[in-house]
């Protein structure tokens, strides 16, 4: 999605002050009890992550969005390929959008990619999660993109 036509984007530099129809004040003020809360709706994926995107740290939750795109591959060749990619991108040392996590579960995954599972990289997941939830989110409620959005809706 590109900034020009993004309508988070446009919200935030003021060049509207419309949101899409289907974005309530509900879904909106239901973002800030819970980062699962978050996550669970509709758009706030999509707010959060132009956010983290606004910030230069969106690599966790595009790890996590994979993560969540990988678990349902059923086939075993896409399952592997998807395995090599998500490593090469997020786990490899010095990987252009390398995620943190401890060397255990780094090398965890190494092992367990020769083969992968559904659910290689579970524990990498969880740990970019906690790192949102603990880390970023605070910051996000705290942000003018989330304030403008309360004002707006």
């Amino acid at each position: 999605m590109s900034r020009r036509n993004c309508w988070i984007c446009k919200m935030c530099s003021n060049e509207s002050k419309r949101l899409p129809s289907n974005l309530t004040l509900e879904e909106v003020l239901q973002w800030a009890q819970s980062f699962e809360n978050l996550m669970a709706t509709k758009y706030g994926p999509v707010v959060y992550a132009a956010y983290l995107k606004m910030e230069h740290s969106d690599e966790n939750i595009k790890f996590w969005t994979a993560c969540e795109t990988y678990k349902k591959i059923a086939s075993r060749w896409s399952r592997v390929s998807m395995a090599k990619k998500l490593y090469k991108t997020y786990i490899q040392p010095q990987s252009p959008r390398e995620i943190n996590i401890d060397n255990s579960t780094r090398e965890t995954i190494i092992r367990n990619i020769q083969e992968p599972t559904q659910t290689c990289f579970e524990e990498a997941q969880k740990i970019v999660y906690m790192h949102m939830a603990m880390d970023s989110y605070p910051r996000f409620l705290k942000s003018e993109m989330y304030q403008k959005l309360l004002k707006t809706s």
